[in-house]
């Protein structure tokens, strides 16, 4: 019976059981090595980015449904305005203080996910954001007794207030979560 390998000639060695393959050499096992690794540390890079994509626009989706919800609120002084009576007038404000308590609760735990989440620019913004919501909260209680116009350009200015915060954030986070090529 016939041997299973071909003869190797001489000066050559056999390489994973290849006859007639030349040895490349320890420094060439080793840049594959490292190409290798290069390229593995490039993929795992790639992958924890897009991961961290992932998880920033999901945190910073929720904090902007936090504050849609709370300018769902907030937009019910409409109603107030074209109330007829001080009663029905009381009876909106109310519903609103009630409703905006659990508006700012949720907003706070988003806020606190997206410092988690970062960066730090973003973070801040969100911080912003639940601060002036905070602001509006008693300024919003301050109207369900007195109707005086300086009550409600102070509750006004403080939602100015909270609407630029927002929209900074939203910027913020839109610049976040672009993807910036090589050069830029």
């Amino acid at each position: 019976m016939a041997p299973l390998s071909r003869p190797v000639r001489p000066g050559t060695q056999r390489i994973c059981g290849t006859p007639g393959r030349r040895d490349a050499g320890p420094s060439a096992l080793a840049a594959t090595s490292r190409a290798a690794l290069a390229q593995a540390r490039t993929t795992a890079m790639a992958e924890a980015l897009r991961e961290q994509g992932d998880r920033r626009r999901s945190t910073y989706r929720e904090m902007m449904d936090c504050a849609h919800a709370f300018n769902e609120v907030t937009w019910q002084i409409d109603d107030v305005d074209v109330a007829r009576d001080r009663e029905t007038r009381y009876r909106l404000l109310t519903r609103m203080y009630e409703r905006i308590g659990p508006a700012i609760g949720n907003m706070n735990k988003a806020t606190h996910e997206v410092r988690l989440d970062g960066p730090a620019e973003v973070s801040a913004a969100a911080e912003r954001v639940r601060q002036m919501a905070r602001r509006v909260q008693p300024l919003l209680k301050a109207l369900i007794g007195d109707d005086s116009p300086e009550q409600r350009q102070d509750y006004d200015a403080a939602y100015l207030e909270f609407r630029d915060a927002y929209a900074t954030f939203i910027h913020l986070a839109r610049e976040a979560l672009e993807v910036k090529n090589a050069e830029g």
